[in-house]
Order: C-alpha cells, then structure tokens, then sequence
C-alpha cells in the first residue's frame, strides 16, 4: 500500500510533462535532456506510470523556471500533438481573435471604428 502523502498516477497511453515558464508565462514542455521547451514536438513522450512520475517530480524541482507542471496526455504520432482540447488552445494559443491595441473612435456616426 502507498503511503498516502505519495502521489500516485496513472496514464493510458502517450503523455508529456507540461508546464508555464516562471519568467512570462508561456507554455513549456520537458525534453528528454530534462530541459524546457516552448515546441510540445520537442518533449519527451513517456509511456509508463513509473516514467512520467519520475520525469514529473524532476520538473516540480525545477520551481524557479516552470511553474504547476501535470502529465498531460499527447498523441504520438512521428511527434507530440495534443491529446485534448485543453492541450490544443494550450499549444495553438486562444480559440477567437484577441482586441487589437489600435485605439477605438467612439464617435456618434462612427462607433467601432478604429481611429486612423
């Protein structure tokens, strides 16, 4: 039986350790060299249990570079793609245009204009 502060896990196929940069935020994912990658081609594909909670305590001690790494399931095909949608928007980024930093002009016969 295990102790029950030790973490226990399991998977169902191809995963990754996944995480946020410390510095700004962006989305990274462990190498097989233990380093960071912001490519999820780049990560480590783990197959095991065994494999990813090791590869997953090694990336918690990485606290002053990545910030709340998790398993997260891939699809591995010749590379890493993402196993769900929550990974997809993670890795391509948000699912509608973000506002332009253009000024607006509100003005009365022009309103949603961008100002020239």
């Amino acid at each position: 039986m295990a102790h029950p502060h030790q973490q226990k896990l399991k998977i169902s196929g191809s995963v990754v350790i996944t995480a946020n940069r410390l510095a700004d935020g962006v989305v990274i994912h462990r190498t097989s060299e233990g380093q960071w990658s912001e490519n999820l081609a780049g990560a480590q594909i783990l197959l095991t249990a065994d494999e990813a909670l090791a590869a997953l305590k090694a990336a918690q001690a990485d606290g002053l570079i990545a910030v709340g790494p998790y398993v997260a399931r891939v699809e591995a095909t010749p590379t890493a793609k993402p196993g769900n949608l929550r990974e997809k928007i993670r890795t391509e980024g948000p699912t509608f245009p973000l506002p332009s930093d253009a000024p607006v002009a509100y003005l009365p016969n022009e309103v949603g204009k961008v100002a020239a």
